[in-house]
């Protein structure tokens, strides 16, 4: 399906945001999807995933997600010095900033006239894949895509300590959560605190595993993986396509 994209400016305690919006060609009302970056803001590598998922018949919307300290429009590189200037923003930005900025974007879904209001999902990569999970949270979210999140298991993600795991039975939707059996952002043991945390609950949910490393996703990267990518997206489209309907 072609898309349609698009920037658009939200305002969220002052702070500007941009949200890159990608949306099918076709005259029509789709479901909305809440989606996150990594640590490197939109650039190209995550522009495009917005795009393909776009493609499949869904209003993706993904807003900067380090707005209130980058000036808009900023993308992060994905290099050493990158990863220390977006691992710093990450760490000086307040949790209930974050959630703040997903209540944010899932009224803008609900408002925008080609969107389902009753059909509102979420997806995230890193630091994103947190974010989605904790946008979960909120009871307009019927599914969440998480690819390898980082920090659920540890409580890390900005100021503080997340209370993500002690949270999850605020979960109504289905939630998936891909990760990378190499991935050293969240070995073995932090798969499985994450996975009992689940099993304790009510929620539907499901998790893939991959032999693959951290961010393996990432098209412009040393770690990606096209055919773990490849079978990866398969699993996020059945999924979507699946708890929507």
């Amino acid at each position: 399906m072609q898309i349609i994209k698009r920037n658009a400016e939200l305002r969220v305690d002052d702070s500007l945001m941009r949200l890159y919006i990608a949306t099918p060609k076709p005259a029509g009302h789709y479901p909305g999807i809440v989606f996150y970056s990594d640590i490197y803001q939109l650039g190209g590598a995550m522009t495009r995933l917005v795009d393909r998922l776009a493609g499949y018949g869904y209003v993706v919307a993904a807003p900067e997600i380090f707005h209130r300290l980058e000036p808009v429009g900023t993308v992060i590189e994905p290099d050493d010095l990158g990863r220390m200037r977006g691992n710093d923003a990450a760490r000086r930005t307040a949790i209930a900033e974050y959630d703040a900025d997903a209540c944010a974007v899932i009224d803008f879904l609900k408002q925008d006239p080609t969107v389902l209001p009753d059909y509102i999902g979420t997806m995230g990569f890193c630091i994103g894949g947190h974010l989605a999970f904790r946008t979960a949270f909120q009871p307009e979210i019927k599914a969440a895509a998480c690819c390898y999140p980082t920090g659920i298991h540890s409580g890390k993600l900005g100021k503080g300590v997340a209370d993500t795991l002690q949270r999850m039975k605020e979960i109504s939707g289905s939630v998936l959560l891909i990760f990378g059996t190499l991935d050293s952002h969240v070995p073995e043991d932090g798969r499985q605190t994450i996975a009992e945390a689940l099993n304790q609950t009510t929620i539907a949910h499901t998790t893939r595993l991959y032999e693959a490393e951290h961010t393996f996703m990432r098209d412009d990267g040393y770690r990606y993986d096209p055919v773990a990518a490849d079978a990866a997206w398969s699993e996020v489209t059945a999924f979507f396509k699946q708890s929507f309907g």
